[in-house]
């Protein structure tokens, strides 16, 4: 039987928080992980104490493991080079 695989897209996202800092993270749902990171103990540990959290930019990769990749690459950016990925995302998205 030749089932087809169903594509799941995997996202980076960073969160711009209540103090002005930023947090990376992936997830496969956007929403849900905002809302969790906004008003449930799902959220961050480092989120919980800087809510509310807003959602300043997103990218899609095809797998959990280049979704981890970027985040890890985004997480070693300078606080400049964040400011001007969510710029262009602004501009962009």
């Amino acid at each position: 039987m030749n089932r087809k695989k169903k594509e799941t897209f995997w996202f980076v996202y960073v969160l711009r928080c209540s103090d002005g800092s930023l947090y990376t993270g992936i997830t496969k749902n956007i929403p849900q992980r905002l809302h969790e990171h906004n008003h449930t103990d799902k959220g961050a540990k480092y989120t919980r104490g800087r809510r509310p959290v807003n959602l300043v930019y997103s990218e899609e990769q095809t797998s959990r493991a280049t979704a981890a990749s970027r985040e890890y690459q985004i997480k070693h950016f300078s606080r400049q080079q964040k400011e001007q990925l969510i710029k262009n995302w602004n501009i962009n998205g």
